[in-house]
């Protein structure tokens, strides 16, 4: 009897910590989601910082089919993955826009004009985000990059050329090396 009391006690803790996920600047997130029937794994978790002051903006989640630290094999793959933001701060929409405008002209130099239109109906979706609320991009290849905005499905962007253009706003010369390092399974902060 307490050898079964015993094993039931250790394995509700494990289950608990298998739950939890992982955690960075008191944000949980999970070890893995389901996306289009398939299971992705959390890759790892990134600190978005702005200005010159460091302030923390959002929590970044990658995740994966399986890990790797390898961010140009992750970008040419062409199989379902996941970015997470979990924002710690508010942040209105237009700053959020200008901010993947950035990241566009920083990673998608000569795509560019290709994907003019699809970032400015990306740039059109965002609104503004409120400390603790989530945007999340999900990437399948036959549905292109899912928007999700607080629990709410903006629409889907297709094409692969978008979504590696996109995925490398974190996992190409992101905005801070830290962020990037997290995602690619560092530590986070």
């Amino acid at each position: 009897m307490r050898r079964n009391l015993l094993l039931m006690v250790v394995i509700a803790l494990a289950s608990t910590e298998l739950a939890q996920g992982k955690e960075c600047k008191g944000v949980n997130l999970p070890d893995q989601v389901q996306v289009a029937g398939s299971t992705l794994v959390l890759n790892g978790l990134g600190l978005r910082q702005a200005t010159m002051l460091k302030v923390n903006v959002y929590v970044g989640a990658l995740y994966l089919t399986k890990t790797s630290n390898d961010a140009s094999a992750i970008l040419a793959s062409n199989t379902p993955k996941q970015i997470v933001l979990h924002f710690v701060r508010s942040v209105g929409g237009d700053d959020i826009a200008k901010g993947w405008s950035e990241g566009f002209e920083k990673n998608a130099k000569a795509e560019l004009p290709a994907l003019k239109d699809r970032i400015a109906m990306l740039n059109g979706w965002m609104a503004d985000v409120k400390s603790g609320e989530q945007v999340t991009f999900v990437y399948t290849p036959d549905m292109g990059v899912q928007v999700d905005v607080n629990g709410k499905i903006k629409g889907a962007i297709k094409g692969n050329d978008f979504a590696k253009a996109f995925f490398s706003i974190w996992l190409g010369d992101p905005p801070n090396p830290e962020l990037k390092s997290g995602m690619l399974g560092g530590t986070c902060g």
